[in-house]
Order: C-alpha cells, then sequence, then structure tokens
C-alpha cells in the first residue's frame, strides 16, 4: 500500500453508538460530550455519536455534541425511514449513516424476505436525505453472512443514489481476516466509494478482521474505546491505531500517548473496568514479572515489549512474585538501599515464590520488604 493511502485511512469512533449498546452501558450528557471532546482532542476523524431516533435524552446528547463544534466530523445512526433522518435532523447533523440489512436472516426477520422491499426503502430515505443537504453513508448489515454477489449489488445500488461511503458489517463476528480480505477485496474492486469496516469480537478477532479489510483496501474503520460494544464488543480504538502504527506504519494524526487516559475516561462512564490483561491500555500491558523477562528488559526494554509504553501514556513496571528471578529481586531491593548477599538473595526469592502462592498475586513493595528480616535472621543463624 503507498504512502497516499496510509494518510487515507480514517477512524469513524462509534464509542457513543455501538459502544454505548453494550449491555447495561448508559452515558450521560455530559460524559457523551466528555468522550466526543476527548476523542477529537486527540486527533480522531469521525465520530459517530449516537441513534437520533432513540428519543429526546439522545437528541439532546447528540444536539449538544454538535454544538461543540468539534473538527472531527459527526455521523448520526439511522435505519431505512423517514422518521430517523428526520430526527437526526432535528439533531442538527449534516452527515448520517444508514443501515439496512444484506444476509438472508436478517432480510427474513427486518422486511419478511422481501429484499425488493428493502432497496425500495433504502432508496426512499436516500433520496429524502439527499433533498435535505445531508451526506449519506450506507452500512450493509450482516454483510459478512450474506451473498457476495448481492452485497456488491446493495454497495453499488447505493453509490448510484449518492452514498459516499459503504459499510462492510462482520455483525456478528464470524469471519476471519483470510476470508475479510477476500471479501472487502471485491468490494473494493467493483465500487468507487471508500469500504469502510465495522468489526464484531465475537470470536476475539474483531481488531484483526478490521485490519485484514484495511489490508484490502478499505479507507474507513468502525472503532470503539477499549473494545465497547454489543456482545463481546467492537474492534478496540487503542488496538487498531497502535496496529496500524507500530504493523503497518500508518500516519494517522492520532496523539497515542493520551490512548491511557481516554481508556480510563471510557471505563468509568461506561461502568466497567479494563481487564489488566486488555492489550495496550491494560495494567498488565506493560508490566513484567517472569525472571527471563524482567532480565531482559532491565538490560533493554526491546526485549520484551513491542513498542515503547510512553507512546500510549504508559511506563513499564515491575513485579515481584512466583515467576521473579533474582536480577529483578536486587534490583527492587537496591531502590530500597537493600543489598543482600547471594545466598540471603536465594532464601529470599523461594520466600516471595510461597507467599505469592499463598496470597495469590504478586506482592507488594511493603509486603517484599517484610520478608527481608526474616530471610537475614535465616542467613545467620546458618
Amino acid at each position: 500500500m503507498g504512502n497516499s493511502t496510509k494518510h487515507c485511512i480514517q477512524i469513524n469512533d462509534t464509542t457513543l453508538r455501538d459502544g454505548e449498546q453494550a449491555a447495561g452501558v448508559a452515558f450521560t450528557i455530559a460524559e457523551k460530550v466528555a468522550i466526543a471532546k476527548f476523542l477529537d482532542a486527540i486527533g480522531v476523524q469521525e465520530l459517530e455519536v449516537g441513534i437520533p431516533a432513540m428519543g429526546q435524552q439522545e437528541v439532546k446528547a447528540i444536539r449538544a455534541i454538535v454544538d461543540l463544534d468539534l473538527n472531527a466530523q459527526l455521523l448520526g445512526w439511522n435505519r431505512a425511514n423517514i422518521a430517523d433522518i428526520k430526527a437526526s435532523v432535528a439533531c442538527g447533523l449534516k452527515r448520517i449513516h444508514i443501515s439496512v440489512p444484506v444476509s438472508e436472516i436478517q432480510i427474513a426477520a427486518k422486511f419478511h424476505g422481501q429484499w425488493r422491499v428493502m432497496l425500495g426503502r433504502l432508496e426512499e430515505a436516500m433520496n429524502f436525505a439527499l433533498d435535505l443537504g445531508l451526506s449519506v453513508s450506507v452500512g450493509g448489515e450482516d454483510s459478512s453472512r450474506a451473498d457476495m454477489n448481492f452485497v456488491q449489488d446493495v454497495a453499488g445500488y447505493a453509490q448510484s443514489l449518492g452514498a459516499f461511503r459503504f459499510r462492510f458489517c462482520d455483525t456478528v463476528g464470524i469471519l476471519d481476516p483470510l476470508t475479510t480480505f477476500h471479501k472487502v477485496q471485491q468490494l473494493v474492486q467493483r465500487l468507487d466509494i471508500p469500504i469502510e469496516m465495522h468489526t464484531h469480537n465475537d470470536l476475539g478477532l474483531a481488531t484483526a478482521n478490521a485490519l485484514a479489510g484495511i489490508q484490502a483496501g478499505a479507507l474507513s474503520v468502525n472503532t470503539t474505546v477499549n473494545g465497547l460494544g454489543e456482545r463481546a464488543g467492537n474492534a478496540a480504538l487503542e488496538e487498531v491505531v497502535m496496529a496500524l502504527k507500530r504493523i503497518h506504519n500508518f500516519s494517522l494524526g492520532i496523539n497515542t500517548q493520551r490512548l491511557l487516559e481516554l481508556s480510563q475516561l471510557v471505563a468509568e462512564a461506561s461502568n466497567y473496568p479494563i481487564p489488566p490483561w486488555k492489550a495496550v491500555v491494560g495494567a498488565n500491558a506493560f508490566v513484567h514479572e517472569s525472571g527471563i523477562h524482567a532480565h531482559g528488559i532491565l538490560q533493554n526494554p526491546a526485549t520484551y515489549e513491542p513498542f515503547d509504553p510512553a507512546e500510549v501514556g504508559w511506563q513499564h513496571r515491575f513485579s515481584i512474585g512466583k515467576h521473579s528471578g533474582r536480577h529483578l529481586l536486587q534490583e527492587v531491593l537496591q531502590k530500597y538501599g537493600i543489598i543482600l548477599s547471594p545466598a540471603e538473595t536465594h532464601t529470599l526469592l523461594e520466600a516471595v515464590r510461597d507467599r505469592s502462592v499463598q496470597v495469590k498475586r504478586s506482592l507488594t513493595a511493603e509486603e517484599l520488604l517484610s520478608l527481608v528480616p526474616s530471610v537475614r535472621d535465616i542467613a545467620h543463624a546458618t
């Protein structure tokens, strides 16, 4: 992929729409505004800000974000009906997304299997929106389980009606990266308008599939902060951005040093803590306990870190526990002015491992230091 393409990749973050659809999540207007402002401040180019048809509370929140006059482009999500689009207009939105089902199972559930009726609704809704001067993107719900010839026909029809982009949706997260690449490549070759990736994490492949779509030529990708979203969530903003930056050397213009801060803001607003093993922003992402790893990091951080943790607002840390080795133990103790003999270090290491198994976690500094006197007593006694 050439340099010109690298600068064209656009993040369209949907934390405020699909992210909030996660079970048990309900942002206040103030939280929605704060998240929108933060995403804009770090350089995210587009925000899907909600579903105007949900009612007055949602309309107020979206209107409040519109009134911020952010640099990011704002998008509202709609079904293919006039009432939804009127609700978007009432919010002051100039850009909207219209979603239509494209798989047999979804068309059967929503249009009684009548795909021609679905296309008629899409045409009616798009014409109404375009007559109002709105910019319209179209999404194929459940594209991943649909017949690809039909998906291409729907996308081509949306393009002919005036859509500025088509969203390829892996709605239930059943794709793998190779299949994603081939499906999206077909669409890219067929259309003149950009393709947007929308991937779900039901099998843990949302980020991988989003990246595969971009490699196939998609120019936009939906993300959510922390991977927040329905069921197992969506492609995580921090993962997609850092993977594009570190693996593909894509310049997205996003300030990655504030990703941790953003992650913590959304975790608090969603009332869902970040798992410590979460990629990029988890508390353990740059923590080292294993003796081999810690020894390597002490010599050169690149030995066991994929990138400098400062790039995402972290710093590497060491943890003393069951898997720790003598090099790390000595390093930590030296900070407290404690120097042990080799025999004392060995005894302390055994004590640390025993205590760590008892408490089923790493030890705090205080717990480690509390073991030192008894170790010295043992050493002196022998």
